[in-house]
Parts: structure tokens; C-alpha cells; sequence
């Protein structure tokens, strides 16, 4: 059985996010989505609350387990077993970035490879930054987030 891990803040957890969770089940046996807790930054929501938000928007796939942890992906992916590390890719800025990631976490983790899933091209202009954003000028986010994140995120903003 391949087991691969998606890291990531997914605060909150956008379309494109949901892309590459929904596109990476049809091509591991079991993906773990790690929502990581970094306590150098100050999320919109707990890691808690986006655990929950994610359980609730990937519970129709059935090899998909969401979970949180700190500290380094290649760790995260070693605890739980897993030979992947999913990372999704929006633009060609995005896979400086990555592409860095990548290549010290083959240093650290020789045993553990990472598949980039470029994001379909409906969703490769969005983030969680920008979903934030939006909504905190009172936007309509309806486009970029599952429904019931839509109305979680206003809520947590204290607006709409």
C-alpha cells in the first residue's frame, strides 16, 4: 500500500486545495493531509478548526485521512509511513519555492520523494491568502471555498 502526505496550513482550505487532496487519493492507496501547526504564525483559524473543516469538506473520500502536526514534513511523512510528499503548484513563483523544499528534504530524507500536482488552471490564481483577503472586505468567497467554509470563514471575521 502507498501511503503519501499533503502538508499545509490550509487556513482556510480553498477549491485548489480540494483539487489536489480529491486527485491524489485516485493515485495513493491512503493520503494523509497534515495540517500543520506553526506557532510563528497567527492563522485565521486553530489547527483544530481546520482538522474539522477538512474532515467535513474530504469525508466522501475514503482513503483520505486528515490529521495536524509540527515540526518537519519529512518527519510527518516518516510517522506515518508514507514514501510521498504531495505538494501542489500554482505558478511558476511557486515552484522556486517547492522546487528548494523538495531538494533539502531529499537531503534530510534520501527514502522519501515529492510529487508536485500542478493545480487545475480554474483554481491556479487562488490562496488561502487571497480567499482571507476577499472576505475581509466583505467579498463574495463562494467561488474559491467549499459553501460551509464560506460561511465558517465570514463568521470567524465577524462579517456577513
Amino acid at each position: 500500500m502507498t501511503t503519501a502526505v499533503y502538508p499545509g496550513s490550509f487556513d482556510p482550505v480553498t477549491n485548489g486545495h480540494l483539487d489536489v487532496i480529491e486527485r491524489g487519493s485516485k493515485l495513493f492507496d491512503k493520503v494523509i493531509v497534515g495540517v500543520l501547526h506553526n506557532s510563528a504564525k497567527s492563522p485565521l483559524f486553530s489547527v483544530e478548526e481546520r482538522v474539522n473543516i477538512l474532515k467535513e469538506a474530504t469525508a466522501h473520500l475514503n482513503n483520505v485521512e486528515i490529521v495536524a502536526f509540527s515540526g518537519l514534513s519529512v518527519e510527518f511523512a516518516r510517522k506515518c509511513g508514507a514514501k510521498v510528499i504531495i505538494r501542489g503548484l500554482r505558478a511558476i513563483t511557486d515552484f522556486e519555492y517547492e522546487l528548494q523544499m523538495a531538494q533539502t528534504n531529499r537531503v534530510l530524507a534520501p527514502d522519501i520523494d515529492t510529487m508536485f500536482l500542478t493545480t487545475s488552471l480554474e483554481f491556479a490564481y487562488l490562496s488561502s491568502t487571497t480567499v482571507k483577503e476577499v472576505a475581509t472586505f466583505g467579498g463574495d468567497i463562494s467561488k474559491f471555498v467549499p459553501e460551509f467554509v464560506s460561511r465558517e470563514v465570514y463568521k470567524k471575521l465577524g462579517s456577513q
